[in-house]
């Protein structure tokens, strides 16, 4: 028996060169190794040999075992190793075009306005999300029974905390901080408890524009400086054939005050639906900073002037690429996203 044992683990370990796959090493196991396999069926006849004999036998079935089981298991490792580095290739199947990603189109208007400014001196800088009732209503000029200061038009999260409603909070920090000259630009998210429909969301993005100068000549900051700046971004990004015009209005933080309204680009002026038949589209509110203001941060109004003005993000990325409801920026849909 002893001699039909070398030839069984000869045999076996000649067959293990040939295997290529799993399934075949799982058939080579029980072939070998299982309850009713050739090996097992060696050891039940162990009982039928004389004492001598039998611990030889039984003790080379043993180490035939333990041999063909660590060879299955090394063999088990390998396939699994090339399997996993070297997958099969069907080089005959088409190729799989990779999603690429897009820049947000709320982002990408964002840089491009940020780049627009940074051409002509303005630093980016940033404020706190979460602010004070100061900063956002106090500071600017904004009195205590003014309706934005209600709780239906801000996200209080106790008395005199909130999340901001206007960048407007961070040229207060930054006139605090630092003296004129100044010349910034202040993008960021605001919330408002707005219902959210085509034109409205209880978030979105806003820019704020600071200028701040002497008011001797050769020094001051005036109207004029103002429109001129405003004209220049408008041109650059919605194109040189955009016409401008500013209308008065009313804001606490400026006087005077002017709203900004632009050519409609759909109907080139004539009158549409989108503008209303006017032919003209506000996009931000602008004016000479208010001495209330100036006040508020420890500035001279006889020494100091400046300029203020706000832009909604969405609302000029809207006007730029004829988007017709605000909630597409917010509904990560690819199908969207995908045209920027």
């Amino acid at each position: 028996m002893k001699e039909a044992l070398l030839e069984l683990r000869a045999k076996a370990l000649e067959g293990l060169k040939s295997l290529r796959s799993a399934e075949e090493l799982e058939l080579f196991r029980v072939k070998y190794l299982g309850r009713k396999g050739l090996l097992s069926e060696y050891m039940a006849q162990l009982s039928t040999l004389p004492p001598d004999e039998k611990r030889v036998v039984g003790k080379l079935a043993n180490e035939i075992k333990v041999e063909l089981t660590e060879k299955i298991s090394v063999g088990e490792s390998l396939l699994a190793v090339v399997t996993k580095v070297s997958p099969v290739i069907d080089v005959s199947l088409p190729g799989l075009k990779p999603h690429r990603g897009r820049t947000h189109p709320l982002v990408q208007t964002i840089q491009d306005i940020k780049e627009i400014f940074g051409r002509m001196g303005f630093q980016v800088v940033s404020g706190p999300e979460v602010e004070l009732e100061y900063y956002n209503f106090e500071a600017l000029n904004i009195p205590p029974d003014h309706p934005s200061r209600d709780d239906f038009d801000t996200f209080y999260v106790s008395d005199d905390v909130l999340l901001r409603s206007q960048t407007s909070t961070v040229q207060i920090r930054v006139m605090q901080k630092q003296k004129p000259p100044i010349r910034i630009i202040a993008p960021g998210k605001v919330f408002r408890p707005d219902t959210v429909d085509a034109r409205h969301s209880f978030m979105f993005h806003q820019i704020e524009g600071l200028m701040v100068g002497g008011s001797t000549a050769g020094e001051g900051v005036n109207f004029g400086h103002l429109k001129g700046v405003l004209s220049l971004f408008i041109k650059t990004y919605f194109g040189p054939n955009t016409r401008m015009r500013l209308r008065p209005s009313f804001f606490p933080f400026t006087e005077p005050s002017a709203e900004v309204e632009i050519s409609c680009s759909l109907c080139k002026g004539k009158g549409c639906s989108v503008c209303g038949g006017s032919g003209w589209l506000e996009i931000l509110g602008a004016g000479m900073v208010h001495p209330n203001v100036f006040k508020a941060v420890g500035y001279d109004p006889e020494q100091y002037i400046g300029f203020a003005f706000g832009m909604g993000v969405e609302r000029i990325a809207m006007l730029k690429y004829g988007i017709d409801d605000i909630r597409l920026f917010f509904e990560n849909d690819v199908r969207f996203l995908s045209q920027f």
